[in-house]
């Protein structure tokens, strides 16, 4: 859920911040520069338009009725008339414009994102929650729209507008003016620093919605496993509670917008008092005319009235930075393919497979995997056992290029995968897992995801032999059913056929199997098991398994303990070892291997000092007779 809150930036901090920002706020108007003229030309051509009406009143009092020219008056009627159409279609057009574009730009810098995020190392999303992803492939671009958007516009126009409008009253009356500029100094200062604070206070509610997102897409994806355990009420807790410091957040948000907005009406309360005072005094002196003061009050307005848009323009805008801090952030991972162009080719492979002492951590100091040596032939199988945690998934993940050695050196075909382009090997590359991810969408879909381009032929076969139409078959829909996200309308055993489909369509050259048979009935597990013999034929596999029958005739299992490999060898070899494979594999059958000992042979683990004695002559031949009666089955 949330982090607690991080302390406050000071205000050096956080205009360094902004200063930071600005360049790639201006690349991102770069390719728009010529959207951006036209829209500046159309908000200066409305704005002067404008400025048209608050004028008019000046000629009219002062002029056309005192002299009842009716001439006049239908003159400046025309003028005003044609200046309130020619402001209203410039507002028109550069809202089309505008917000046209900024639309098309949160499109592309979503795809940006999305294109980046995808090609982050799996390390990445090991440390970050797909909600938190997801909410700055989305949210934060929304908030740059207003960098491109109207946002932006309107935020200059209302600054142009005060600036004319100020010119024009430093034209009709500047010692009236001069008196209004304290006002006006007060309030962009308060402005800029409501700015300051406001930006921080937005970034951080980015944060929390990203991490609240993130809890909530956790507990709806587990939805089943919540409904298991009737943890219904703690997911209620632990939503409320974020979803209560999001709140948090927004009104201390609204608190900060209502001050200054309260503290700008006060300000523009004074000014008008104050101009209504200054106003009425030269008027009685004789100093304006009528037709100027009303023009002067009409032009304070116009020139006023902008400051609170651009209030409240101001705090989006403030959201625009921490959008792009954020957005900046994610850009700044490295991606896998960062060093793409230094790197080799990689052509097709054969499958030869070496670790040089490997050793590999996630977190720095606390090693997953320890010096592991151990060589594939091409087309050979090599199975993985172990209990959980031992480093059979962090070593498979090695050989598909998840992660990098610390130390050490992973080997294919003698390719170092550190200076190979690492697309270029995958696309050599299959796995049938055991929480296999379908997506949501069309059985066939799912099963062409590696090859969309493969015939339907092609297509029908890999089905075949994955046995999967027998149940596709019975579908009204056939290979166009739709499975639902994650294939929940598919069973398990549907789902893992359907996977093991899809990696016999893609056609590799390096397989990974991690129990892939472990959804599935004894009759599908036997129908799979020779698809997947087809599968592995000429390949080189390598095959986490938890039920050893499965790996009886591998080339080579591979024995894990806490990061190392304690034995190797064949099915034959480790069971006539009498080892920890033996150990596994009886416990695993039900077997018993003290029920083979000799007459009075103490049973293993009851030796005189509590421990097992390996080197005990008549436990090894115990072991040995055992092992051949096992190997015999």
């Amino acid at each position: 859920m949330p982090r607690d809150k991080k302390p406050r930036k000071s205000f050096k901090e956080r205009w360094a911040v902004v200063k930071r920002t600005w360049p790639d706020a201006m690349e991102i108007l770069a390719p728009h520069r010529k959207l951006w003229g036209l829209g500046l030309a159309l908000l200066l051509i409305g704005r002067f338009a404008g400025l048209v009406l608050p004028g008019a009143p000046k000629f009219l009092i002062d002029e056309a009725i005192p002299q009842k020219d009716f001439g006049l008056m239908a003159t400046i009627v025309a003028v005003v008339l044609g200046a309130t159409v020619i402001h209203g279609l410039c507002s028109f057009a550069l809202t089309q414009t505008i917000s046209k574009a900024g639309q098309r730009t949160i499109t592309s810098l979503r795809v940006k994102l999305h294109s980046h995020v995808s090609r982050l190392p799996i390390r990445y999303f090991d440390d970050h929650k797909t909600g938190e992803v997801t909410s700055r492939v989305m949210d934060d671009v929304e908030n740059v729209r207003n960098l491109v958007g109207t946002g932006m516009i309107e935020f200059i126009g209302g600054l142009l507008t005060a600036a004319l409008a100020f010119a024009i009253l430093l034209f009709l009356n500047w010692q009236m003016t001069l008196t209004i500029l304290l006002f006006l100094l007060i309030v962009m200062f308060v402005m800029i620093k409501a700015f300051m604070v406001l930006r921080p206070i937005y970034r951080e509610r980015q944060e929390i919605k990203g991490e609240v997102s993130g809890r909530l897409v956790e507990s709806i994806g587990g939805v089943r496993v919540v409904k298991s355990y009737s943890t219904e009420e703690t997911e209620r807790v632990v939503f409320k509670s974020g979803a209560e410091k999001l709140l948090k957040n927004v009104l201390k948000t609204i608190n900060g917008v209502s001050v200054l907005a309260l503290t700008s009406s006060v300000l523009v309360g004074l000014l008008g008092s104050t101009i209504m005072f200054l106003g009425g005094a030269q008027l009685i002196s004789g100093a304006m005319s009528t037709g100027d003061f009303i023009s002067y009050v009409l032009y304070l307005g116009l020139m006023v009235a902008p400051l609170s848009s651009i209030v409240m323009i101001g705090t989006q805008l403030s959201e625009v930075f921490a959008g792009i801090e954020r957005m900046n952030e994610i850009l700044g991972e490295k991606t896998e393919d960062a060093d793409e162009e230094t790197k080799d080719p990689v052509p097709p492979i054969t499958g030869n497979v070496e670790f040089e002492n490997v050793s590999f951590s996630y977190i720095e100091g606390k090693p997953v995997l320890h010096n592991i040596s151990l060589s594939a032939e091409p087309g050979s199988v090599t199975a993985l056992v172990g209990p959980s945690g031992s480093g059979k998934s962090t070593l498979t993940g090695l050989i598909a290029g998840f992660y990098m050695p610390e130390s050490g050196r992973v080997l294919v075909d003698g390719m170092d995968l550190t200076t190979v382009k690492i697309h270029d090997y995958r696309r050599q590359l299959g796995a049938v897992l055991q929480d296999n991810f379908l997506f949501d969408g069309t059985i066939r879909e799912n099963i062409l995801y590696p090859r969309p381009d493969a015939s339907e032929s092609e297509l029908k076969e890999a089905a075949q032999r994955a046995h999967c139409l027998e149940f596709i078959d019975r579908f009204e829909e056939g290979f166009d059913t739709i499975i639902g996200e994650r294939g929940v309308k598919l069973s398990g055993g549907q789902r893992q056929r359907v996977a093991i489909a899809r990696a016999l369509l893609a056609n590799p050259r390096l397989l990974i199997l991690d129990e892939a048979t472990s959804s599935l009935d004894s009759e599908s597990e036997a129908y799979i098991q020779e698809g997947l013999s087809l599968l592995m034929k000429g390949r080189t596999s390598f095959v986490i398994a938890h039920r050893l029958s499965t790996i009886r005739n591998a080339d080579a299992i591979l024995v894990l303990e806490e990061g190392s490999i304690v034995e190797r060898g064949t099915h034959a070899e480790l069971l006539e070892r009498g080892g920890r494979y033996f150990d596994m594999y009886t416990k695993q059958h039900g077997l018993e291997a003290n029920l083979f000992l000799a007459p009075g042979e103490k049973p293993r683990h009851e030796s005189e000092d509590g421990e097992e004695n390996e080197d005990d002559e008549s436990t090894r031949r115990r072991k040995a007779n055992f092992a051949r009666l096992l190997s015999g089955e």
